[in-house]
């Protein structure tokens, strides 16, 4: 064997059994697939290699990647490209919201690029896209997923002007990591764009974050991670496993077992996450769709004080992340996943 390919056989760490997957063949993952082809639509779940898509895609659900699919951010973890983008496609927000309802989606997730070549940085795109999709489909739950637009008071208050049910913005990694890990965005400046979300929006929106797990990370680093979201008012978290996504990217430096996954889980719902999705398939938009929030005006403004008190009267539920069947991906680095999306898409 070439020492080349003994080089690289050698950076591939074997994937552990609970990280396999089986790949499905169903109509209605081909369904999805041919309808996302026709409108022009991106999904993170192609663009990022998400390793659920092919479970996703089977259940007719996806994951809007708005403003293009080449991000102006190079963070190390994840697959978009980085690269000039193209001018904003002005009927993109119409073509998203044909696709939910054609897809006849009850929970959608939009998410985006970092736009750093424009002002608002992306932020009126969202707003026009929510707007699209509300209109043609007014009883969705409506989820973004955003870059930290620079912590810019005015782009956040764009987005939040749309009123999106959930507003998720990730974290990605533990303090110490987050300068090898992302790329413009920083630490404090997540926290400060999930704060001001808070308090724009008088604790009447959701805020979402996630981390990945199996880059380094300590156990007491992620817990006061998991600390700093709650004293930011952060109601639904996400931990999963990161994946190499090629060669080039930061490589895996533990699988972090399903059982660590559940006793974080739970160390998370006694802080007061009134919603935990916690397992190492887990990414941040994978099963949004289970978080009980809803499309109803009068029940969005009547959370006050959503996420302020741990006995807040909202279920509290997990992610079963358990063993997956048979394997579908090679050994160590995953031909189709990488890490999460926001903060290489959006940091």
């Amino acid at each position: 064997m070439p020492e080349s390919n003994l080089i690289e056989e050698r950076q591939r760490p074997r994937l552990p059994d609970w990280l396999r997957v089986r790949l499905p063949t169903t109509e209605s993952f081909a369904h999805t697939r041919a309808l996302l082809d026709e409108l022009k639509l991106h999904t993170v779940c192609q663009s990022a290699r998400c390793p659920n898509h092919w479970e996703c895609w089977s259940k007719r659900t996806a994951t809007f990647m708005i403003g293009g699919d080449r991000c102006t951010r190079a963070c190390r973890f994840c697959a978009v490209g980085t690269a000039k983008p193209l001018p904003l496609e002005s009927d993109e927000p119409t073509r998203v919201a044909e696709a939910v309802q054609r897809m006849r989606l009850r929970h959608i997730v939009i998410t985006g690029v970092a736009r750093d070549d424009l002002p608002d940085g992306g932020a009126d795109h969202f707003r026009r896209t929510i707007g699209a999709v509300r209109a043609l489909n007014p009883r969705v739950v409506i989820e973004v997923l955003t870059p930290d637009f620079n912590a810019n008071d005015s782009a956040i208050a764009a987005v939040l002007s749309a009123r999106p049910n959930v507003f998720n913005h990730n974290l990605e990694t533990v303090r110490r990591l987050s300068p090898a890990v992302r790329s413009r965005a920083t630490y404090d400046r997540s926290l400060e764009v999930l704060a001001k979300v808070k308090e724009k929006a008088a604790g009447s929106i959701y805020t979402k974050s996630g981390l990945m797990l199996g880059l380094g990370e300590r156990r007491e680093e992620l817990l006061s991670a998991l600390g700093d979201l709650r004293r930011v008012g952060c109601d639904i978290l996400t931990l999963g496993q990161y994946l190499q996504p090629t060669l080039r990217h930061l490589p895996v430096v533990e699988f972090i077992t399903p059982g660590q996954f559940e006793e974080y889980g739970q160390r998370a719902r006694e802080m007061g996450f009134i919603h935990v999705a916690s397992g190492p398939k887990v990414r941040s938009s994978y099963h949004a769709d289970e978080f009980p929030a809803s499309s109803d005006d009068d029940q969005m403004h009547g959370f006050g004080q959503v996420g302020r008190d741990a006995g807040d009267d909202v279920a509290f539920e997990q992610v079963d992340q358990g063993s997956a069947p048979a394997a579908a991906q090679h050994d160590g680095v995953n031909p189709e996943g990488g890490g999460d999306v926001d903060d290489g898409i959006g940091g």
